[in-house]
């Protein structure tokens, strides 16, 4: 069996943000040389997520409003009492999720239609990354 381990590592420039990183997943299969695997793709913050969908600039922008309407910055959340100010962050990483897994068919990534790999911030303008694990044959 072989395996590969990678760290993504993003320093977004807002606060909340939706990145495709499906590219930089597909090079570490490629170089991972599994052929037939699994393909874990992790957040390693707990105000960060991510997931799968389609990429396209209206459906982030729906999703983060989605997200806001949910858990909305600024509320006086519980969190808060330990000085921190990212209460809605940390629910918007349990709505959007903390990993996704994607089958590895013939070396490739194994999606379906319009499917892409995303990293979700919701607490960002500071460097924090993302674990991507590749297993098989």
């Amino acid at each position: 069996m072989k395996s590969k381990t990678e760290h993504l590592w993003f320093h977004t420039k807002k606060r909340w943000e939706i990145l495709d990183i499906t590219r930089e997943v597909e090079r570490i299969v490629r170089e991972s040389g599994v052929q037939e695997g699994l393909c874990l793709v992790n957040a390693m913050h707990i105000t960060a997520s991510v997931f799968i969908n389609d990429s396209e600039p209206g459906l982030h922008e729906d999703q983060l409003a989605w997200a806001e309407q949910l858990a909305p910055h600024g509320k006086p959340y519980r969190h808060h009492q330990t000085g921190e100010d990212n209460g809605d962050a940390h629910l918007k990483r349990n709505l959007m999720g903390r990993e996704v897994v994607v089958a590895v068919t013939n070396g490739k990534l194994d999606f379906g239609p319009w499917e892409r790999i995303h990293y979700g911030e919701f607490d960002g303008q500071r460097k924090k990354r993302v674990l991507v694990k590749v297993i098989g044959e």
